[in-house]
């Protein structure tokens, strides 16, 4: 009887959990929102190499046209082919050229990047000169950064690795083709269109690749498809501010708490409880960042009782108080 009352329980909440699934991403890019995102379109001939700079926590780069290799500092060449979406973690420099051993031929720094208005957002770089009325150039390589401190969340920074390159076909062409287009034109709105672009090819970068077969997709992402602890997490997520207990949870999933505690530290890699401090942690990181809120009233938002409780949260698990990390990440 137990057994059959689990199962029907479990096929509720594996509809649940399904559904949840397809929110998670957009759970931790929900605070990921470029703001003044900066662009460059280069069309390049011949033999090119572009050293970019780095100093910001996310880079896309994709190649337009043509087939390019992303060269990290210290890592092996990786290759970008035409369409294919690339995202670089961390504010290390890195290269992009036509062959894995280019030596670095053009600086691309911040100032290269979304000229001012009356602009084409097109240069040439490298190679050749590519007049309008040429053919097509052999490569066209575009790149996307997230400059602003706090815009992309600690969490999904985290679960990223320095390099990854999602091909074409996975990530949606057609926006490559709006964003090229976008960065040619002067049109009222230009700068918050190709903000939500780059959010656009971001998700759908981060979404193939977590869902690609062999995936090591964090555990947070893998668990909101099992049928007991993708709802439970899903709680967790919609209000963690709540008293939340263990008990109450598999109450609320319709389990016994020693089977969700089971589970959930199986799947996820630690218990609910350790998870939600966790949470709120990083959402409170992420909002001393992104709002100009008083430590108290996000300590509040977040499920502690004031300021004290979360700093002695936010120390045990950064170690670092939440009013400095606010300031190291503010500072110029």
């Amino acid at each position: 009887m137990a057994t059959s009352a689990t199962s029907a329980t479990s096929a509720t909440s594996a509809d649940a959990g399904a559904d949840a699934g397809v929110d998670v991403l957009a759970e931790l890019l929900d605070g990921v929102r470029a703001r003044g995102a900066l662009f460059r379109c280069a069309c390049v001939d011949g033999p090119w190499s572009l050293r970019f700079a780095g100093g910001t926590p996310l880079t896309l780069v994709t190649m337009v046209r043509g087939r390019g290799w992303l060269l990290p500092d210290g890592g092996e060449p990786v290759a970008v082919e035409e369409g294919a979406v690339a995202v670089v973690r961390g504010r290390a420099p890195y290269t992009v050229a036509d062959e894995p051993g280019a030596a670095p031929r053009t600086l691309v720094t911040a100032a290269a990047y979304c000229p001012p208005p009356g602009g084409d957002g097109i240069d040439v770089l490298a190679g050749t000169p590519v007049p309008n009325a040429a053919p097509e150039p052999a490569a066209m390589l575009l790149s996307g950064v997230y400059e602003a401190r706090g815009s992309v969340s600690d969490r999904l920074l985290r679960a990223l690795p320095d390099v990854l390159v999602v091909p074409g076909a996975q990530c949606g062409h057609p926006l490559l083709e709006l964003l090229a287009q976008e960065i040619a034109t002067t049109r009222p709105g230009r700068r918050t269109v190709l903000d939500r672009l780059l959010d656009l090819m971001l998700l759908a970068a981060l979404r193939a690749w977590f869902d690609r077969p062999g995936a090591q997709s964090p555990p947070w992402y893998r668990a909101w498809d099992h049928p007991m602890v993708g709802p439970a997490l899903r709680l967790l997520h919609d209000d963690p501010a709540r008293r939340w207990t263990v008990a109450d949870l598999a109450a609320r999933t319709g389990v016994s708490r020693a089977a969700l505690a089971r589970h959930f530290t199986a799947e996820v890699g630690e218990p609910p409880m350790a998870y939600l401090a966790s949470w709120r942690v990083d959402t409170a990181a992420d909002l001393l960042l992104t709002t100009d809120d008083t430590v108290e009233a996000v300590a509040r938002r977040v499920g502690y009782a004031n300021a004290f409780a979360l700093s002695v949260a936010f120390k045990r698990l950064r170690g670092i108080a939440p009013a400095a990390h606010r300031a190291a990440h503010r500072s110029p």
